[in-house]
């Protein structure tokens, strides 16, 4: 199961690098668009990573792999419990379940990280801009 696991995140990794490495440059500027940057973030911390946020991408891929980690442990303990495990069988099912939840959490969390800094990429240029003197060419026009 789990090569066949590690086989699909391969081809969508491939899938995904093949369809985002288009180069699109306006102006010699690179411009970061969110809808890669979702795309990218189907991986964990790769829309981190497409936006050059390479600590911020570590920190998602690891906090993912230790959710991940974490779920399949409290898995094999509920699926395969014996009475001399410390905690009750329902309390595996508990963590499990709570680790599901920390798993998807962490993934929207990188998903939304990555398409919010994508939009406010431009951020610091836009408003260091001389709004009064484009105001004034475009009033003399």
């Amino acid at each position: 199961m789990w090569q066949k696991l590690h086989k699909l995140i391969f081809v969508i990794f491939v899938g995904l690098t093949s369809i985002i490495a288009e180069d699109n440059s306006k102006d010699s500027v690179q411009v970061i668009s969110p809808k890669k940057a979702a795309l990218w973030a189907l991986i964990p911390g790769g829309g981190q990573v497409y936006n050059k946020q390479y600590w911020k991408a570590g920190a998602v891929l690891a906090a993912e792999t230790f959710y991940i980690w974490k779920f399949n442990e409290h898995r094999i303990n509920y699926r395969y419990y014996k009475e001399s495990f410390p905690l009750r069988k329902s309390r595996y099912l508990e963590k499990r379940n709570k680790y599901a939840w920390w798993i998807g959490f962490t993934w929207m969390y990188g998903m939304l990280d990555a398409m919010v800094e994508a939009h406010l990429s431009r951020f610091e240029e836009i408003m260091t801009e001389d709004i009064e003197r484009i105001k004034k060419v475009e009033s003399e026009k």
